[in-house]
């Protein structure tokens, strides 16, 4: 993971951009560089993954153009390869070096041709101007704002231009910026035709497509490691790779110390993959310890997100102080595919298509925010095989009436393409999804339920509240997050949209409460 940085003014001091570029260093570590363009200021902290040499250090420039990318490019050897066929030298090994030459011949066009998970600035040095783009599913982070004066700023994280823009947001995702205009160039939730595949090949396709995105995201020149949470999702990552490796994988897991659900199910799936696989335990004082740092790194009040970060951020802690891992997959974006278990509430296979297309749409402020920052606050970099952009456009144009749960047991597709090959042990495969905060353990949410009761009165919550036009908190809980929120992001709350629920208005959804243990169907999920 690495921290991009851009200020489209040119009378910026120097000392003053890099004070903002710093507030990201954990994003990029290995190293950092500034560099002054006619219009402003680009800056660059690497996290060294693919090219480690110093060659590999951004930005890049050529023929005046400069691009700074948090990115990673999937097949870019080939790409590279064509362009060595057009004349063009490359100095690094780097992926990113191949943007600019893109740029060149294809403008902003290049963006729709890319399969990777980006965020970019390019200075345009011909038309004196900066274009930024981000990829469709907003993997990498990637924020704006404007000074007081109008001029653009750019950042990977809202810290970094905080106090010079009075209000930040996220770019969207699956857009570039040009000329003070944000463009689609690719919208994950647009199908334009709804597959009419039988089942065996909506299976067989799922299968290869996610063996094929679980592959590419194994290509590191830096260690990679596997978080492995015990559940489906996870679970097929690591076992997929572990079939793809010469060597045992290194698999990490993490539970509370008296009741962690999943601990024993990724122990399992462990043994069964033969990977190298490591325990983290933390206790109630872990948990009310991280969760100032946490709000601090996500930048987010909601609920969900902060409550399955801490058992992430712990682990990632853990990862970066005792290892020399770089690069983490995760198992994030199946459920927002495939469905969560509120959706077996979905009252039609249209109201099921436009969830998910709302989940995608919003996934960059809640599951992959909290997969980034917690991984990037510890200096490491996510790789999201669930969003590997073939496989979740086709998961998106299955017909929905195939993905409704009529099966008896949720995300029936995913399990199905699976089945055949045994990656993972069957009971895992078939096991019901128990929401990752629940499954490191149910007392880290009574614990934090606890710790805000303790804090607030409902007296409180009814007068604090006040303060909160947006996303006014509404438990003592989301009371507590918020002050912690606006301690770090004062009168930002715009960069989430609102608190991750069930859709209220579905019968059996209308829940107080984010956590799938309040739904009737959540079963033997948390066993």
């Amino acid at each position: 993971m690495c921290a991009i940085l851009t200020y489209a003014r040119a009378d910026v001091a120097q000392e003053f951009f890099e004070e903002m570029l710093y507030k990201t260093h954990s994003r990029g570590p290995d190293m950092s560089r500034t560099l002054k363009v006619d219009e402003g200021w680009m800056g660059f902290n690497r996290l060294s993954i693919m090219g480690l040499n110093e060659a590999g250090m951004q930005p890049f420039s050529l023929n005046g153009n400069v691009v700074i990318c948090n990115g990673e490019l999937y097949g870019f050897e080939n790409i590279k390869n064509y362009l060595i066929s057009l004349g063009y030298s490359f100095k690094s090994e780097s992926d990113c070096e191949i943007l600019l030459p893109l740029y060149e011949r294809l403008g902003t066009k290049m963006f729709g041709f890319l399969d990777a998970e980006f965020a970019c600035v390019i200075y345009d040095a011909a038309k004196r101007k900066f274009i930024a783009a981000r990829d469709p599913i907003g993997i990498r982070p990637l924020y704006y704002g404007y000074d007081d004066e109008g001029h653009i700023l750019f950042s990977s994280e809202p810290k970094n231009i905080i106090g010079t823009c009075r209000k930040v947001m996220p770019f969207p995702p699956g857009h570039y910026y040009e000329d003070g205009e944000f463009v689609c160039y690719k919208d994950m939730t647009d199908v334009k035709e709804i597959s009419t595949d039988s089942l065996e090949v909506i299976t067989t396709k799922i299968h290869d497509k996610l063996v094929n995105g679980i592959e590419k995201r194994l290509d590191a020149d830096a260690p990679v490691g596997f978080l492995l949470s015990g559940g489906l999702d996870s679970s097929l990552v690591c076992g997929v790779a572990a079939r793809l490796s010469d060597k045992p994988i290194e698999t990490f897991a993490i539970g509370m110390d008296i009741d962690a659900i999943d601990l024993k199910y990724a122990r399992e799936v462990a043994e069964y993959i033969h990977s190298n696989h490591h325990e983290v335990i933390i206790t109630k004082e872990d948990v009310l310890n991280a969760l100032e740092p946490v709000v601090e790194a996500l930048g987010t009040y909601d609920i969900t997100t902060i409550r399955a970060s801490i058992g992430m951020y712990l682990l990632c802690k853990w990862i970066h102080e005792n290892t020399d891992i770089k690069v983490v997959l995760t198992g994030e974006i199946s459920d927002e595919l495939f469905g969560y278990k509120y959706t077996d509430f979905a009252p039609s296979a249209e109201a099921f298509q436009e969830e998910a297309k709302k989940r995608v749409r919003e996934l960059h402020m809640y599951d992959v925010l909290r997969a980034d920052r917690c991984i990037s606050v510890n200096s490491l970099e996510a790789r999201v095989p669930f969003g590997d952009l073939d496989f979740a456009s086709y998961v998106m144009s299955i017909d929905p009436e195939k993905k409704l749960n009529t099966y008896g047991i949720g995300k029936f597709l995913l399990r199905k393409a699976f089945e055949k090959d045994e990656v993972i042990p069957r009971s895992i495969l078939m096991r019901e999804k128990a929401a990752f905060s629940d499954a490191v353990g149910h007392s880290l949410r009574d614990d934090l339920i606890e710790y805000a009761e303790g804090k607030y009165s409902f007296a409180d919550l009814e007068t604090m509240k006040k303060k909160y036009t947006h996303a006014t908190p509404f438990t003592r809980e989301s009371l507590l997050y918020r002050e912690l929120f606006e301690k770090y992001y004062p009168g930002q709350s715009d960069m989430v949209v609102d608190f991750w629920m069930p859709n209220k208005s579905w019968e059996g959804c209308n829940v107080d409460d984010p956590s799938a243990r309040v739904l009737s169907n959540y079963g033997a999920s948390g066993k």
